[in-house]
């Protein structure tokens, strides 16, 4: 089992906003630009472009400013964001709820009632975006279920346990070519549940090994986890599951 590295908060932030970057889902036109810092490179152009990830970047601003830290890219804040960690209680309720609604109840338009329910337990974690703002939830509820259930599945950060390393597939620096088990998210009809763990290919900017827990986003292998993380992790991940059943 491979032992985790750590990473700086901008590098970290790099690899889990370069999938769906790369997709079109979110953040500044895609030409590759966070290719080069998902294996360990840095510079200041990478601290302005995560400042374009406009459903990203508030979050971690809001995070940074409730533990008076004065770097939104600090590890430990995109940590919580991305994972969850204990910066995460301390956003209050209010101004959790005013970023949300300042920046989210206009454009929601009649979803609005959906995401005013839950802001009471939501967080300033992606779990929070993906299951309650972005709008495939609404759509679930609506009986379209096909695609908006796959992005859900694919763009919430999910902990899954490497089967094999298959080697490097394009070139030595990477991507490496990884088989992973994972709980997939499914519809009940009323709200969203658990699967029985399938395997799956996905790829990886670092080399891991079979064994070893790790995050993915969109087929990509961003973090491996410790037990700490795996844990919040799946706290934060099924406390929004929760609240999207309620809501």
């Amino acid at each position: 089992m491979t032992v985790a590295q750590a990473v700086s908060g901008p590098v970290r932030f790099a690899r889990f906003a370069m999938p769906p970057n790369r997709l079109g889902y979110c953040g500044p036109g895609d030409d590759g630009v966070l290719d080069p810092y998902v294996r360990g490179h840095e510079d200041r152009g990478l601290r302005e472009v995560a400042a374009g990830f406009e459903g990203a970047f508030p979050y971690l601003r809001l995070l940074a400013g409730a533990d008076h830290r004065r770097d939104p890219l600090d590890a430990d804040v995109v940590e919580a964001y991305w994972i969850g960690n204990e910066l995460l209680d301390r956003v209050s309720v209010h101004d959790f709820g005013t970023s949300i609604d300042d920046r989210f109840r206009r454009r929601a338009g009649a979803d609005w009632r959906h995401i005013d329910q839950t802001i009471g337990e939501g967080v300033a974690n992606h779990a929070y975006h993906v299951m309650h703002v972005m709008p495939w939830a609404g759509l679930l509820r609506d009986g379209i279920v096909d695609e908006p259930l796959r992005i859900i599945d694919r763009c919430r950060v999910s902990w899954a346990t490497v089967v094999e390393s298959t080697g490097v597939a394009a070139h030595e620096s990477g991507p490496f070519g990884v088989l992973v088990r994972r709980d997939p998210l499914l519809w009940s009809g009323s709200g969203l549940v658990f699967g029985h763990p399938i395997v799956e290919a996905v790829s990886s900017p670092f080399p891991v090994d079979a064994g070893d827990v790790v995050a993915v986003h969109w087929d990509w292998i961003c973090e491996r986890l410790d037990l700490h993380q795996l844990r919040w992790l799946r706290s934060v991940t099924y406390r929004q599951l929760a609240t999207l059943h309620a809501g």
